[in-house]
């Protein structure tokens, strides 16, 4: 499994860093990326200390480590400079907490984080076939999610991003050890969004592209 979108207790996760690399690490992760929540008050604190830990303890584990964040629920006017300044910070993947369906997320997320060039849109809600095509065109993932909740929109998102051709790529907004998943899980995930199985695969390797790209 390659997870790029999950949380710690530098956000509102239960585990330490250092464990929630070990438990996913445990169940076969190939790749994870710790992605706390921030906006303007905590992104300067969370951020470098994600890129701390990473820095001491990936040597230990056999799995590829990235240091991330999640910018959350944010005016999208201010979306851009945080897209910036986690990068500046050492986040090597940058995604934005797109419109989900369950919670009253700002009109207009959507297509801030990918006029910003976030690496992925995370759980997008019903995200139009207009923002669609941009992220297609910005080389913007969106996410399909196993998080409760967030995932009542996988059906749409799936559907929209596979007619327009717009990467797709998997992930847990893991908050706790019992949201991490194999990759037989995301198999089923995908499948259960009206994802073909032969186009699952693809959806795989977008997120082995996306950490290559990342991490070069």
């Amino acid at each position: 499994m390659i997870d790029l979108h999950t949380h710690s207790l530098f956000s509102d996760g239960v585990l330490l860093p250092s464990e929630l690399v070990r438990r996913a690490y445990s169940i076969g992760y190939k790749a994870l990326a710790i992605t706390d929540h921030v906006d303007s008050s905590n992104i300067d604190f969370v951020v470098p200390r994600i890129v701390k830990v990473i820095g001491e303890i990936r040597a230990y584990f056999d799995i590829q480590l990235i240091p991330g964040a999640e910018i959350t629920h944010v005016p999208p006017e201010i979306i851009g400079k945080l897209v910036t300044e986690a990068r500046e910070l050492g986040a090597k993947i940058v995604v934005v907490h797109g419109e989900t369906v369950v919670e009253p997320v700002i009109k207009g997320t959507n297509r801030a984080a990918i006029e910003a060039g976030a690496d992925i849109l995370v759980h997008p809600g019903l995200i139009s076939r207009e923002d669609t095509i941009s992220a297609k065109q910005m080389g913007v993932a969106l996410e399909i999610t196993s998080r409760r909740g967030h995932s009542f929109s996988n059906g749409h998102v799936a559907k929209t991003a596979l007619e327009i051709g717009a990467d797709l790529v998997i992930s847990t907004d893991s908050h706790s050890p019992e949201d991490l998943i194999t990759d037989d899980w995301a198999r089923i995930l995908l499948r259960s969004a009206g994802i073909p199985e032969d186009a699952t695969e693809k959806i795989f390797e977008n997120s082995k592209k996306l950490v290559k790209r990342i991490t070069d």
